[in-house]
């Protein structure tokens, strides 16, 4: 008699442990498995690049996006705003690239914005879409959170630095599940490329109201001129997040003139940003009802051009 008490207890504990993990199983499996991220065009600056298009987008984005599981929609600069609204209900993301434009009159401030308030209202009303910011892509994110042009000169220009973290980084979102020895390395190792004039310092962000009660401040940095500028930011209620440096570089672009991070560490970091991003893409359940149209707006209707003898990317795809 004990003895089948025994095993029927273990019966009943296996049993338990198998419906625990069946559960889990499916909590992992639950959402989007076909994910599809929208990554706003850039505008052309570049006298030598203008030949090719006047909107761009450099692979290495896109190559960033696709490594975590996710497909690609560029999304150009010239639709109404109806085209945009119609664009939204079938991505799970959107992707701000950095570049150089003005961030409150171009059509690159434009189209953001647009976005921008219509991932507000789908959040705000339980329909989670992500919207990630890099470098120009933030500091526009942080003047349609602010309603300001708040930037100041923070020069750190073709450098990577280890991130001052913050204590809100040990509970963001974005770091959750980071190893131990990688949050390490992030405070004393150089693995985040900067490529910028311009940041946001500590001290505005703090000024500002809106800013505060949006966004958490993840990491700062010091700039070349000793500018103390917020370089990470993670929305506090809804799913928008920022960084000022590049993590799309480290494990695809090498123009040797430019100090992009290539450490086993530097690539780990990418690709765990990566997929965080395009996991919250994965919560998104918006879609396209007709496969064919999916097909024809994807990125690999476009083909990128070599760029590597006039620009510091090794490809662009020109639109």
């Amino acid at each position: 008699m004990r003895l089948r008490s025994f095993l029927c207890v273990l019966f009943v504990r296996d049993c338990f442990s198998f419906h625990q993990t069946k559960l889990r199983g499916l909590k992992q499996n639950t959402g989007n498995d076909r994910p599809v991220i929208g990554i706003l065009t850039q505008i052309v600056s570049d006298e030598a690049m203008k030949q090719y298009g006047s909107t761009y987008i450099p692979a290495s984005y896109v190559k960033y996006i696709e490594s975590a599981g996710s497909r690609v929609m560029p999304i150009k600069l010239t639709l109404t705003t109806t085209e945009y609204e119609n664009i939204f209900s079938r991505i799970n993301g959107l992707l701000l690239i950095g570049g150089a434009s003005n961030l409150e009159t171009s059509d690159f401030a434009r189209v953001s914005r647009i976005f921008y308030q219509l991932a507000l209202k789908a959040n705000g009303a339980g329909d989670h879409f992500p919207v990630w910011g890099t470098c120009l892509g933030m500091q526009l994110l942080t003047v349609l959170v602010s309603g300001h042009n708040l930037l100041t000169k923070a020069t750190a220009e073709n450098v990577a630095l280890p991130l001052n973290l913050t204590e809100a980084a040990f509970s963001s979102r974005m770091f959750e599940g980071f190893p131990d020895e990688l949050m390490k390395d992030l405070q004393r190792e150089p693995l985040t490329g900067h490529f910028h004039h311009y940041g946001l310092t500590v001290k505005a962000f703090k000024q500002n109201k809106e800013l505060m009660d949006f966004f958490s401040v993840i990491s700062t940095n010091v700039g070349d001129n000793g500018v103390h500028f917020v370089s990470t930011i993670e929305g506090k209620r809804f799913p928008l997040y920022g960084v000022q440096w590049h993590p799309e570089v480290n494990p695809f672009q090498w123009d040797s003139t430019l100090n992009f991070p290539h450490s086993p560490h530097a690539v780990q970091l990418s690709s765990l940003l990566a997929q965080f991003f395009v996991n919250e893409g994965r919560r998104s359940l918006h879609k396209f009802d007709d496969p064919k149209e999916e097909a024809l707006t994807l990125i690999y209707n476009y083909t990128p051009v070599f760029a590597g003898n006039f620009s510091g990317y090794e490809q662009i795809y020109f639109f």
